[in-house]
């Protein structure tokens, strides 16, 4: 019985709250919107490239790694709060132990195990993600500038004259990527502004057209600040930085619309910086190619600011 002369327990209010705050977190772990076929990706959207598969796999494995290493802490954590409380043991101080050698040695030796295989695994997939491969099936120089995107369409279309190895307009792009450009590539492109809009989607920015199948070449510039290029679905993005070209490929796997957007703090209009990709059959892909030379969208725009000496030493130094 308590002083007051009441029979009620001061633990049932405590276990009480606690009982309340497992039902709540029960309720928000079920109310998500995510259905039993999302879980699994733990939050990623469905990979829509060849490629995307590798990334969602390194993802869920260190979700797995960080939910491991949680139980163990948590369950530490529990056990010496459960079978080492004071009204359990009627200790007032527990005998105290300063050292423990095998103690201190698992605490710093499984971290680095930890780290070591986590690094071991993104190193391995990061250089496979990164691998050019000579000759693409497809070279699209991405322009990024405040506050929208230009594609320009490396390719010999019909309807167009020129040789992007010689044109002024791509002197922003390393020779080592302009080796791997077709012949005579006239090329075509298209260019967006904040306020433009899919046709078919509604979803604002301009859109980029790439092939089923075909594996493809992002060929990254920025006439002005650092951008950085990402495509949701693809799971891949990469900086667009002024005075350094970047590069990574991907081969879309499924036909469809999807949205890209800039994923760099670029400014004050940062958050209009949106695209679509839209992933057709490669006749279909031609046929757009077509379609913009007969509208006279024939050559390149700018591919952005020149690299540097500095830069261009340091890429030849690594060939």
């Amino acid at each position: 019985m308590s002083p007051n002369g009441s029979d009620r327990s001061p633990r049932r209010p405590m276990r009480r709250k606690l009982l309340q705050a497992l039902t709540a977190g029960l309720v928000l772990a079920t109310a998500t919107g995510c259905t039993y076929k999302d879980f699994p990706r733990l939050g990623m959207p469905t990979p829509t490239t060849e490629e995307a598969p590798r990334i969602l796999s390194l993802w869920q494995g260190s979700w797995a790694a960080a939910l491991a290493v949680g139980v163990l802490v948590w369950g530490l954590i529990l056990w010496s709060a459960i079978f080492h409380r004071r009204s359990r043991t009627k200790v007032e101080v527990p005998p105290q132990t300063r050292y423990n050698v095998p103690i201190e040695a698992l605490y710093t030796v499984v971290p680095i195990l930890i780290v070591s295989v986590l690094f071991y695994f993104t190193a391995r997939d990061e250089s496979k993600l990164l691998e050019l491969e000579d000759k693409p099936d497809v070279t699209v120089n991405v322009v990024g500038f405040q506050w929208s995107w230009c594609f320009n369409y490396i390719e010999n279309v019909e309807g167009s004259q020129g040789d992007a190895n010689s044109a002024k307009e791509l002197d922003a792009i390393p020779d080592r990527y302009k080796d791997d450009f077709p012949a005579d590539a006239g090329g075509v492109y298209t260019c967006g502004t904040p306020g433009e809009e899919n046709p078919q989607t509604g979803n604002p920015g301009p859109t980029l057209w790439l092939p089923e199948g075909k594996r493809v070449r992002f060929v990254l510039t920025s006439r002005d600040v650092i951008h950085s290029f990402w495509v949701v679905p693809f799971l891949m993005k990469q900086d667009v930085i002024p005075g350094h070209t970047n590069a990574f490929e991907v081969t879309p796997s499924q036909e469809g619309t999807f949205l890209g957007k800039c994923a760099e703090l670029c400014g004050v209009d940062h958050s209009r910086m949106l695209f679509n990709v839209k992933v057709v059959s490669p006749e279909r892909y031609e046929q757009h190619l077509k379609d913009l030379a007969k509208k006279g969208q024939t050559g390149y725009v700018p591919a952005g600011i020149a690299q540097t000496s500095h830069e261009k030493n340091r890429e030849t130094n690594n060939l």
